[in-house]
């Protein structure tokens, strides 16, 4: 029986969809159906209809399918409208704390921007009746109130609730028995600073109405269509998590859409170390993944800091759709977006046939109210409006930029009429105006990549651009060539984030302040958030565990990645062998030979191997002036199947066995630690343990190493003779 993974990405404009086979990775089938947020179900009608096409579509027997996952826009579209509901809060506290605990529960309205604000209500209760027959009345009468304030959700925060949640559970569980919606703070975050998790969950329960019903609506038609297997929501953070969890915590799907095109380029197109640029025809997403990891940030709300990680996206009203503006007199392409051709209600020339160009005239117009006076549009002199705008897809397609397969090829003759009647109206060639119109789109690109790759010290060396979306090829190839780094395209790129969607990993994390972590407090952690990806649909044989320590912020963070529907081996594994392996290494390695060279004729070779990974190496120099070179050893891990899984710019090598691996890793740690301003600064550090890659590189310091170090291979099942030692100094 074949096993089949649905995933749905909901866009602004469309809802894409695909079957992929979990064998092969093939896609089975894909669907394209206009978001419904209009409609009286939301945008849950354009899942469903996209998951029905797609069965019928591909043939596919419900029984057949394991896991169905979308993306959604709408918890973070409900913000940005304002389309939240009225907050009740009841604060809690005791003792010393209660005068803190009224201030710091009163959140207040919370502004969304754009003059959107979530409206509170607040009251306060002291919790040390908590323990009489008095608590359960003082809860009910506290909604009552609340609830004739306006209040339609409620939140319970209590002073050191993250401690002792037990109190916020169980007014939870009053409230509920009321009939009412409502959430302790602590189930959102486990960090200290009341407001913070106040206002963070106060954020996360004004969209729980409308979350709910969606999930109910979704679950509801994902069962009548016969699917046995689960339905997961993709999160902030590049995760899944199920329909029922995410009832409970939508804020975790705000920014789900950029994430899902992240998970894609980890999983579908297998990305180690790049920034990933996805294209659409309104916005590019930007996001960078390193060592195999997308970079995540805390999020904010209207200028308020939130206990919520997402991606690092950057987003930027230039794509595919991005429209031209010109000075007053036609003379100059002043500059691009950020209006699109969709949104100003106009058609793309490469998608039209060559005579709707005949007899045309170039006109100004005002897409928008507020928009600039100066975007071009197209109009047919029989034509009472316009009916055509010049994109940023135009000018590729007609600088021939777009390859035959493309998504965004279009038709030349369209463009070359335009084109070559804007040039007699510019007085300027035609090709140079295509030129100057990517140029501007390209550039925009280009500064938010550059502040990336300076922010998060990546290696031009090992870095590769990869487009995703329907507009990829329109930006991404231009982009790569002002960069001077490599690009790809990613396979079936306009349906990217459907895919993402599709083989999306269960991805939980806990974050707590614990000063001067101890081994104990690392396990419990672990074991915390082990337990919780394990609720939220993770299969515990799948599950891996990063930890990061913080030691000036004095957190700790547990991250726990897993997968929903199957176990390690249930998929079949396309073996290949070390020559073919090597091959492959030795492809990856030229990059990095077009500015060194191989030191004394040599050449990659494997420095560390066990029954899942190859390691290879190299020695590689560039000489400089006179008698100075730079030197480099680069190292590349690579799995059976010739995945790249790891690579390093100038790291050593050292393999042990686990009786002698804190030894041998302290003194590797020693040898790789530099010292400036801020003191010693350990290097990065990378464990491989049977098929495990251990990631070190969150732990800043020596003995909070070694302790991740221990209680990661004390918390493995695996049996194996070595332990492989991979580090950097640290940039």
């Amino acid at each position: 029986m074949r096993k089949i993974k649905i995933g749905i990405d909901v866009g602004g404009t469309f809802t894409h969809a695909v079957a992929i086979d979990v064998d092969s990775l093939e896609i089975v089938a894909k669907s394209c159906v206009p978001t419904t947020h209009f409609a009286k179900e939301g945008v849950a009608l354009g899942v469903v209809q996209a998951m029905n096409k797609i069965l019928k579509d591909g043939n596919i027997d419900p029984d057949n399918v394991i896991l169905i996952a979308h993306s959604t826009t709408q918890a973070t579209n409900a913000l940005l409208e304002g389309d939240v509901a009225k907050v009740g809060i009841i604060g809690m506290g005791t003792g010393i704390d209660v005068i803190r605990a009224k201030g710091e529960t009163n959140v207040g309205r919370i502004p969304l921007g754009n003059g959107k604000f979530i409206e509170t209500f607040h009251t306060f209760i002291d919790s040390k009746i908590f323990d009489t027959e008095k608590f359960e009345d003082e809860v009910k009468k506290a909604i009552e109130q609340l609830a004739f304030s306006g209040a339609e959700v409620f939140v319970v925060s209590e002073a050191f609730g993250v401690d002792e949640p037990h109190k916020e559970e169980k007014a939870v569980e009053i409230i509920k028995s009321m009939g009412k919606i409502a959430t302790p703070a602590s189930l959102i975050s486990q960090l200290y600073g009341l407001r913070v998790r106040t206002r963070t969950a106060v954020v996360n329960a004004s969209m729980l109405p409308k979350m709910i019903e969606t999930a109910e609506i979704t679950s509801h038609s994902v069962k009548n269509a016969g699917i046995k297997a689960p339905l997961m929501i993709m999160r902030s953070d590049g995760g899944i998590m199920t329909a029922e969890e995410m009832a409970k915590r939508p804020i975790m799907t705000i920014l789900s859409g950029p994430a899902a095109g992240v998970a894609s380029a980890l999983m579908y197109v297998k990305i180690i170390d790049g920034i990933f640029v996805e294209v659409g025809g309104t916005s590019t997403d930007i996001s960078v993944i390193k060592n195999g990891k997308p970079i995540i940030r805390s999020a904010e709300i209207g200028g308020n800091k939130l206990y919520l990680k997402t991606l690092d996206v950057r987003t930027l009203g230039i794509a595919g759709g991005s429209m031209i503006r010109v000075s007053d007199n036609f003379k100059d392409i002043v500059d691009v977006g950020p209006r699109s051709a969709h949104i100003a209600g106009l058609k793309y020339v490469s998608f039209s046939e060559p005579e709707n160009f005949d007899d045309i005239e170039f006109v100004l117009i005002q897409p928008k109210q507020g928009d600039p006076p100066n975007y071009v549009a197209i109009k047919r002199k029989k034509s009472d409006k316009p009916e055509f705008a010049i994109t940023t897809t135009d000018a590729a397609n007609f600088l021939n930029l777009i390859s035959q397969s493309g998504y965004s090829k279009g038709n030349y003759e369209s463009v070359k009429k335009v084109f070559t009647k804007l040039s007699q109206v510019m007085k300027k060639p035609a090709d140079l105006i295509a030129k100057d119109i990517l140029d501007i789109s390209v550039d925009k690109v280009k500064a938010v990549i550059m502040d990336l790759m300076k922010e998060y010290k990546l290696d031009t060396e090992l870095i590769t651009i990869v487009g995703g979306g329907g507009g990829a090829e329109v930006i991404v190839p231009y982009l790569a060539g002002k960069l001077g780094v490599e690009y790809k395209i990613a396979e079936n790129s306009e349906v990217i984030s459907a895919i993402g969607a599709a083989l999306g990993m269960i991805r939980e994390s806990i974050e707590r302040i614990v000063p001067n972590p101890t081994e104990e407090d690392i396990l419990k952690i672990r074991n915390d958030v082990v337990e919780s990806a394990i609720r939220i649909g993770a299969k515990p044989e799948t599950i891996q565990v990063s930890i990061e320590i913080d030691r000036q912020t004095k957190r700790i963070m547990a991250i726990a990645t897993g997968t929903p529907d199957f176990k390690t081996g249930d998929i079949v594994k396309k073996s290949a062998s070390e020559d073919e392996i090597f091959k492959i290494a030795e492809k990856s390695f030229k990059n990095l030979s077009k500015k060194y060279a191989y030191k004394d004729g040599e050449h990659i070779r494997v420095i560390a191997k066990n029954n899942f990974y190859l390691i290879f190496g190299a020695e590689l120099e560039r000489k400089r002036f006179f008698f100075l070179k730079d030197e480099l050893k680069p190292v590349k891990v690579f799995d059976t199947e010739g995945n790249l899984k790891l690579q390093l710019l100038n790291a050593e090598v050292v393999e042990t066995n686990p009786d002698k691996f804190e030894k041998v890793l302290s003194d590797v740690i020693d040898n790789f630690t530099t010292y400036g301003d801020a003191g010693a600064i350990a290097p990065d550090v990378f464990l491989i343990y049977g098929p495990k890659i251990i990631d070190l590189t969150g732990v800043m310091f020596k003995e909070q190493m070694l302790t991740v170090a221990r209680a990661e291979l004390r918390s493995s099942n695996l049996v194996d003779d070595k332990v492989i030692i991979i580090a950097e100094e640290r940039k």
